[in-house]
């Protein structure tokens, strides 16, 4: 089986921003981000953006709330920088406490700025083909993966284990726009085995600690894998049982070190998107 590293991929997309920077007219990009709290996660992640944005020399400010903030209050810093015209994007760390409202954020986000792709107009874009708008960053890495690899979608029977907004549901609309033909399960499913069975090209994005198992997938199939979990042994590991798959797929993305890896570089992608369009 061959491996898909993401860091390949990543390197890929970050000698191409710097190329394109060389070209960039005014100030250099310069991304927002804004973190609720001290959640490990999250402050993983905001480091990985900022390694990353340094990387390919773009500027990068995080703006931390304590996790009481009060909505009102929070609504208006959010504002803030949102309004700030040295601002090009906007990365959102969610998410946020549950007495923050949200959605309020998701509406009222400048679409441009919106180099996740939360808000509904950047969806909507997604879901009508328009390239003008930004998908979330994890949705579009899984397609810069499967370029990197030379995959040709077209035609492709192509499953998708997972619905959600974030990642499910974007990269099937991602998926359709290559041409492949889409089949999305969730936990209504009635034989989840069968349908991931008939697939060349396996997306699994459920959340769910290796629930992918090698009765999942087909010979040869190329599995991309999403997830990030904790298993019983506290490691951290995908929605695939990679060790399992070895001998029966043809190629799959590793849990660390793929899609996660790929992640920032796409967000730095956004971000270069955003600061071309000012």
């Amino acid at each position: 089986m061959e491996i898909l590293k993401g860091l390949p991929v990543a390197n890929a997309i970050n000698e191409k921003l710097i190329e394109e920077q060389k070209n960039l007219k005014g100030a250099l990009p310069h991304l927002a981000i804004i973190r609720v709290g001290e959640k490990p996660d999250d402050c993983s992640y905001e480091r990985g953006a900022k390694k990353k944005m340094e990387k390919v020399g773009f500027r990068c400010s995080s703006f931390v709330f304590d996790a009481d903030i009060d909505n009102e209050t929070f609504q208006k810093e959010f504002d803030t920088i949102n309004n700030n015209d040295d601002i090009d994007g906007i990365l959102l760390l969610r998410p946020l406490p549950k007495h923050l409202d949200e959605k309020s954020i998701e509406n009222r986000i400048h679409p441009r700025k919106d180099l996740d792709g939360i808000s509904s107009l950047n969806l909507a874009k997604v879901f009508a083909g328009d390239d003008t708008g930004y998908a979330p960053c994890t949705a579009e890495a899984v397609i810069e993966m499967l370029d990197y690899a030379g995959i040709d979608l077209k035609g492709k029977r192509v499953t998708v284990v997972g619905r959600s907004l974030v990642i499910g549901k974007p990269v099937t609309m991602l998926l359709m726009k290559k041409n492949a033909t889409v089949t999305v399960c969730h936990t209504k499913t009635k034989d989840l085995i069968a349908e991931c069975k008939r697939a060349e090209v396996l997306v699994a994005a459920a959340g769910s600690a290796k629930m992918i198992k090698s009765e999942h997938v087909a010979k040869d199939a190329i599995v991309i894998d999403v997830g990030i979990n904790v298993d019983d042994e506290g490691n951290l590991c995908g929605d695939v049982d990679f060790d399992g798959i070895t001998a029966i797929a043809g190629m799959a993305s590793p849990v660390p070190g793929g899609v996660g890896s790929v992640t920032t570089s796409v967000l730095a992608k956004h971000l270069m998107k955003a600061a071309m369009s000012r």
